[in-house]
């Protein structure tokens, strides 16, 4: 099995083709986030078998050049959003070091976390206005899928859309940490301090599995 096949096996259900017609159109009468053949970037740069953390975001960034298809990542080149800025400032203060200071997150899912969010696509400053087409659905049954058949994995939930995932999720065969969205708004209300970066490799190394250079 790999995500090719998962989500061509989701792309043949009737709620991903009405998905599918409001994408097409989203994409060729407004300006939509990320780039068309971004929309799956996570599932190409993550390897289905080296699988080991899923870090659940909302929807993409809603400003020009910012979404690149993982969740809370930013292309090398423009300056970190508030959202990346308090996910370094964690890092920094959990584990003292960080890898991904230019907000650029696929060092992170080359080494086999999932970055997604629960809506894959949005409009031209208009956060959530995906939400509700199906998407929810589909990262749903990404969810579903990897829980059935893998083990072992790390969930990082992270904010109220995400945390709504827990309840997916068996807790006897995975680990789940959940923490407020890091944006500005609430990562002072427990984002902060939540330690998922050390907590995550604390669990991977009990289960003998690389831990991730964050």
């Amino acid at each position: 099995m790999d995500w090719k096949t998962i989500i061509e096996q989701e792309q043949q259900k009737e709620y991903y083709k009405e998905l599918q017609n409001f994408i097409e159109t989203q994409y060729k009468t407004t300006i939509v986030y990320p780039k068309k053949e971004n929309i799956f970037k996570a599932f190409e740069l993550c390897d289905y078998e080296n699988l080991k953390v899923v870090v659940l975001g909302q929807d993409p960034y809603h400003q020009p050049n910012q979404a690149q298809g993982l969740a809370f990542s930013t292309p090398k080149n423009i300056p970190n959003p508030p959202s990346m800025k308090n996910i370094l400032k964690e890092i920094h203060s959990d584990m003292g070091d960080c890898e991904c200071l230019d907000g650029d997150l696929t060092s992170w899912a080359t080494q086999g976390v999932l970055l997604i969010n629960t809506v894959l696509t949005v409009e031209d400053s208009k956060p959530k206005s995906h939400e509700n087409k199906g998407w929810e659905v589909f990262t749903d049954n990404i969810i579903k899928h990897i829980c059935e058949h893998k083990e072992g994995i790390v969930f990082l939930l992270w904010g109220a859309p995400a945390i709504k995932k827990t309840k997916l999720i068996d807790t006897k065969k995975h680990y789940i940490l959940t923490a407020p969205h890091p944006s500005p708004l609430s990562a002072y209300r427990g984002f902060f301090g939540s330690k998922h970066f050390s907590k995550t490799n604390e669990i991977l190394k009990s289960l003998d599995k690389e831990p991730i250079v964050w």
